[in-house]
């Protein structure tokens, strides 16, 4: 199976050791999405926007760990949609955006504040 990540969990951020036993297929844009700074995390949110992606291949136990980190409480559900690399599992942010804010870039990686490369 696969899963399309935008913040913490891409290459080299906070949360990517989570995907130590994942295979990267490649980069991918998501359209019809909307990328908010959640503080150290981001949320995509249906929306008119671009959403830069990095897709992976991975198996049972890595998704598993994945919804225990990212659906408890609420805070995302799973959404399968499609990339170049075939079907693959985005978590959407479930909880009001009201007051954050919209990272305009759709990068994560190129949000304000950032710490440069």
């Amino acid at each position: 199976m696969r899963i399309i990540v935008y913040g913490s969990l891409r290459r080299k951020q906070g949360n990517s050791h989570w995907m130590t036993n994942a295979q990267w297929l490649g980069d991918h844009q998501i359209e019809g999405f909307a990328l908010y700074n959640l503080g150290h995390y981001p949320g995509v949110v249906e929306d008119e926007g671009t959403v830069f992606c990095e897709v992976y291949r991975i198996d049972v136990s890595t998704l598993g760990e994945l919804d225990a980190l990212r659906t408890k409480n609420g805070e995302y559900k799973r959404q399968l949609i499609q990339t170049p690399y075939g079907s693959a599992w985005l978590y959407v942010y479930q909880r009001s955006i009201a007051g954050r804010t919209r990272i305009a870039s759709g990068d994560w990686l190129k949000r304000d504040d950032a710490p440069e490369a």
